[in-house]
């Protein structure tokens, strides 16, 4: 597992989850989706749920949030 997707996981370990803004704030991920692509295919039960929020601007934009389903399989461990 690269760096990147053991900071993702543990990240979603210690806050629940994780968007893309989290991603590139906190873990200077830039391409949240395609490590979230990593981590199912190492068999990780990542699920979506995109939300819609107001931008600084006062204009809707959506985005996804990803966390693990409660009955996650993690075969590193």
């Amino acid at each position: 597992m690269n760096n990147q997707c053991e900071r993702i996981l543990d990240y979603i370990e210690r806050f629940g989850s994780i968007t893309p803004l989290d991603a590139h704030k906190d873990l200077s991920v830039m391409r949240l989706s395609a490590r979230v692509h990593d981590l199912r295919s190492q068999g990780h039960n990542v699920q979506r749920k995109m939300e819609t929020r107001k931008n600084r601007f006062g204009e809707p934009t959506t985005y996804a949030r990803y966390y693990l389903d409660k009955g996650a399989i993690d075969h590193e461990s």
